[in-house]
């Protein structure tokens, strides 16, 4: 093992653990948002809640990921434009996913929010390494 592969590894493990920290500080941040919106606005549905709770929670973790988890030499404009579009398809899933879960299901909308977040984040790590903060020349369909 050389020393350049032992750097890629602690910084890869670093990168995973600021993004793991980032992303429950905006769950959190997005859960806070639905609960007010469920218990408190009482807005009737848990998909249209959750819905609008995860643009809140969108722009609490886009502002970690661009100042803290993935540093980037692209501009904020075209970083933005890659991270709302990633998490506009999130965030129609988290919708869908709830509307699914307790509006047509019954089921408990606290379960459906861990379960969709689960999944959300592993897209979402993967979006934003490899998309949204990977630059222009790293972006799918483009070559180096």
């Amino acid at each position: 093992m050389t020393a350049s592969s032992a750097d890629g590894r602690a910084s890869g493990a670093r990168t995973i653990a600021l993004f793991v920290v980032n992303g429950l500080a905006a769950t959190g941040v997005h859960y806070a948002t639905l609960l007010l919106l469920l218990e408190v606005a009482r807005v009737p549905s848990a998909g249209l809640a959750n819905g609008l709770a995860s643009i809140v929670g969108i722009t609490a973790s886009y502002l970690g990921n661009r100042l803290v988890v993935f540093p980037s030499t692209a501009s904020a404009k075209a970083t933005l434009l890659r991270f709302l579009t990633l998490y506009a398809a999130l965030a129609v899933f988290y919708a869908g996913f709830l509307a699914m879960w307790s509006d047509r299901l019954g089921l408990p909308y606290g379960w459906g929010f861990i379960l969709s977040t689960g999944i959300a984040a592993a897209m979402s790590y993967l979006g934003n390494r490899y998309f949204v903060f990977a630059g222009p020349a790293n972006a799918p369909g483009t070559q180096a």
